[in-house]
């Protein structure tokens, strides 16, 4: 029900994602005649009927309420529901576009957080030219100790680890590579991270990020945020700017046709609805953000990455290294 769209998006992003995914089900968490109106009104929905199901809930949180109103006040607001659904055990992952403060403070109310853990990140990928880079956090934390972002890049390195990138390489980002830059949270952090089960880079700058020197960025949730909405508006800007080159006249006009297959490609590469999706780590149970102003194709993306850290077991392999390893408690 949440995002700037709600059912309207939502829905036939899940009517679409299941037409993908043969071995998925999905509960659809929130006020019913809304949900069954849209279910009922794309052609999608005969196909997968039989996989999609309506839990009903009698309140929903907005976008400008406070996570403390909405832990309070929304105690059967589709939000709540749908993280209890995931606590309960009847559902593998809850993936919500609502607001995200009010998402992670009630996930890590309902779902606590995993012992040897003591803050929740949010991690979800940017582009680079080398393929995908986990970055994290991304606005849970503002402030952090050195041991939260130890364990940050820990929970990193897990989601990152893949049959095609078995042993990331984790990057904590500074305002340069040597040692001997950054504050004394950063240079202390480097120091726990040397001595953490992952593969630890070094330092990385920002532009880091876009060569793909890493796979995993660490920082704080201030900085990683700034990253973020920067990068956006970066894309958003440079397709702006040859939009309005390709059009200044009938040559250029002519010069953009000859040019589409690759400017096609080129905006899938940047496009940041591809990216949609991050990660609540560090919570005892799995939850995915999507954007709020996320469209059904950016949503739908959210779905798959939920799928994913199913299927690869995020939570487990998590607190198994935490579990193995004391420093990161210490």
């Amino acid at each position: 029900m949440g995002g700037d769209h709600g059912p309207s998006v939502t829905v036939p992003a899940v009517l679409d994602f299941l037409t993908t995914e043969a071995r998925v089900s999905v509960i659809l968490v929130g006020l019913k005649a809304p949900l069954e109106a849209v279910l009922l009104a794309h052609p999608g929905y005969k196909g997968v009927a039989a996989r999609v199901s309506i839990q009903e809930a009698s309140q929903l949180v907005t976008m400008e309420e406070s996570p403390a109103s909405a832990l309070k006040n929304k105690k059967d607001s589709s939000l709540r529901v749908a993280i209890n659904l995931v606590h309960q055990g009847k559902a593998d992952c809850c993936v919500s576009a609502g607001n995200t403060g009010a998402l992670m403070a009630t996930a890590r109310f309902v779902l606590k957080m995993m012992p040897g853990i003591e803050r929740p990140a949010i991690a979800t990928t940017m582009p680079s030219i080398r393929g995908p880079v986990y970055v994290l956090d991304l606005g849970a934390n503002v402030d952090c100790a050195p041991e939260h972002l130890l364990q940050f890049g820990v929970m990193g390195s897990i989601l990152a680890t893949s049959s095609t990138c078995p042993r990331p390489r984790v990057g904590l980002l500074n305002i340069g590579h040597e040692a001997i830059k950054g504050n004394e949270t950063i240079k202390r952090t480097a120091e726990l991270l040397q001595t953490a089960p992952i593969h630890f880079h070094g330092n990385v700058e920002g532009n880091d990020i876009y060569k793909g020197t890493v796979d995993v960025v660490v920082c704080d949730g201030f900085v990683g945020n700034v990253v973020l909405k920067t990068s956006e508006g970066l894309a958003w800007m440079l397709g702006q700017m040859i939009r309005q080159e390709f059009n200044r006249s009938l040559w250029t006009r002519l010069a953009g046709l000859v040019a589409l297959p690759v400017l096609n490609r080129f905006k899938r590469q940047v496009d940041h609805r591809r990216y949609n999706g991050a990660s609540l780590l560090g919570l005892k149970g799995l939850v995915v953000k999507s954007h709020g102003g996320a469209d059904a194709y950016a949503f739908r993306h959210a779905l798959h990455y939920a799928v994913e850290e199913v299927r690869s077991d995020v939570l487990g392999r998590i607190q198994q290294a935490v579990q193995q390893h004391e420093v990161l408690t210490a």
